[in-house]
């Protein structure tokens, strides 16, 4: 659950701040999983929550998004995932706190029980908030069937449990601060030019497709052909929260129908413009429809 507090004017410190509120579900993947079922796309999610009412309530909202949950472990004496976000006057994220303890039990032992979900799937997409053990079986288990594999890093801290299958992965699509902790350089700011020189690090690397999210300025991506920078068609910036989920998951679903890898890149910003205008981590009202009429040229 993402609870996101906005301040209605600046951000004082070691105060109470006025602010607007508000509690929506999240979770990089659950996000993802989400945006790619209002899509129209067949998706099966696998993670856990706690046997508590944040858990049964995004239980509930997730299958009525459209998004099959019976491989969701419930966990007894354990809290659902919380995710609190303190965002500055803009939009943009200021700090934040997570808790995600519980998915200490989606086990590698977890993953290879239902490897016949990764078998019958046309690609994979995981997020950081699982062990490095997890993330490993996950790809040794998907390069085995043949199916390709997306990664999102989920935060900074967690960017570098990226680095050992980086070699492995057919996408990545970190934000700017994730893509420097993975090359391990040092984020200096909002720079398209240098976050364009990390995903051609990450292509170097061994990724296929490395995409850099620029929050609400767009991304830029890189393929071992092709690369460029891409920027947002958002007309009014509410809330940065769940833009790279969106990108992440209007990215596979172009990849799922064909698409050139520069339409794909279209569909995540056009994607991750109608999710900033909203204060909700995935746009309610996203479609296929609307995502077409919010294509760049």
């Amino acid at each position: 659950m993402d609870t996101k507090g906005k301040p209605r004017s600046g951000l004082e410190p070691e105060t109470s701040n006025p602010a607007n509120i508000k509690t929506t579900l999240g979770g990089t993947a659950r996000n993802v999983a989400e945006n790619l079922a209002r899509l129209g796309a067949e998706v099966q999610l696998i993670s856990a929550v706690g046997d508590d009412m944040a858990g049964r309530q995004i239980l509930e909202k997730t299958s009525a998004a459209g998004v099959d949950i019976q491989h969701v472990q419930v966990v007894d004496d354990a809290n659902t995932g919380s995710y609190i976000a303190v965002l500055d006057s803009g939009g943009g994220l200021s700090v934040a706190l997570d808790d995600t303890q519980v998915m200490s039990a989606i086990t590698p032992d977890w993953i290879y029980k239902n490897r016949g979900l990764i078998r019958d799937a046309s690609m994979v997409m995981v997020d950081g908030g699982v062990s490095e053990a997890t993330l490993e079986t996950v790809v040794r288990e998907a390069k085995k069937m043949g199916v390709p594999v997306c990664a999102d890093p989920s935060s900074t801290r967690l960017a570098t449990r990226l680095c050992p299958i980086l070699s492995n992965l057919n996408l990545v699509v970190p934000n700017e601060l994730e893509a420097a902790a993975i090359c391990s350089n040092e984020y200096e700011g909002y720079d398209p030019d240098a976050s364009l020189a990390l995903a051609r690090e990450m292509v170097k690397r061994g990724v296929d497709t490395a995409v850099v999210t620029l929050s609400d300025f767009g991304l830029v991506y890189a393929t071992s052909d092709e690369s460029g920078y891409l920027p947002s068609n958002a007309r009014n910036v509410v809330d940065s929260t769940g833009t790279g989920d969106a990108i992440t998951a209007a990215i596979l679903f172009g990849i799922s129908e064909g698409l050139e890898m520069v339409e794909c890149m279209k569909l995540g910003v056009a994607a991750a413009g109608m999710t900033l205008q909203t204060g909700d981590s995935v746009y309610q009202d996203i479609s296929l429809d609307e995502l077409y009429d919010h294509l760049i040229g």
